[in-house]
């Protein structure tokens, strides 16, 4: 069964779809001033109670327009004109943004250090290792290694050299001993 609108659902239809496009105007109510450093702020709510009335530019039911700030009086002395201050010149840098730039860097630097620190750790504990191996070697003591077999070989003086050659590389390079 279809149902069909009726001339008041019509209307009430009709009164929802404008609403509906109403709302989002009201959403574009902007406030528009100049802070304390000349910088301009926009804002759906309006400007602290601090902001002098002269700094406001826009304000919700002004249409858009730029709010006229009420002339002084003809009855008033005119004031000699005062240099108007130039606004601080921005450095277009945030100066939270550099904080935690500086932040990721100290952090990033930490991390470094402590790396090179572990490197270095692993160095000198392979030095030692090597010096005693290698002191054990020029001692001349008979010295057995494992095989593929698991069986204990005496090593022969080819295998000797070549394994003191590896320990003296292992020195040079991880103690930095110049030989």
């Amino acid at each position: 069964m279809g149902r069909r609108y009726t001339g008041a659902m019509k209307s009430l239809r009709a009164i929802l779809i404008g609403l509906a496009f109403a709302v989002p105007a009201l959403c574009f109510a902007q406030w528009q001033w100049l802070d304390k450093d000349g910088r301009k702020v926009f804002s759906d709510q309006p400007p602290p109670s601090d902001v002098p009335a002269k700094n406001i530019l826009r304000q919700p039911g002004a249409k858009g327009r730029s709010v006229a700030v009420a002339e002084p009086a003809a009855s008033a002395p005119a004031l000699p004109a005062k240099p108007v201050a130039a606004a601080p010149k921005l450095s277009g840098k945030d100066k939270e943004l550099e904080d935690k730039r500086k932040l990721a860097e100290a952090s990033e630097a930490d991390k470094r250090k402590v790396q090179e620190e572990e490197v270095a750790k692993v160095k000198a504990d392979n030095c030692e290792r090597a010096k005693r191996s290698k002191a054990s070697f020029d001692s001349g003591v008979r010295i057995s290694q494992v095989n593929a077999k698991g069986e204990n070989e005496v090593m022969d003086d080819a295998s000797r050299a070549t394994e003191t050659k590896r320990l003296e590389k292992i020195i040079a390079s991880d103690c930095k001993v110049a030989q």
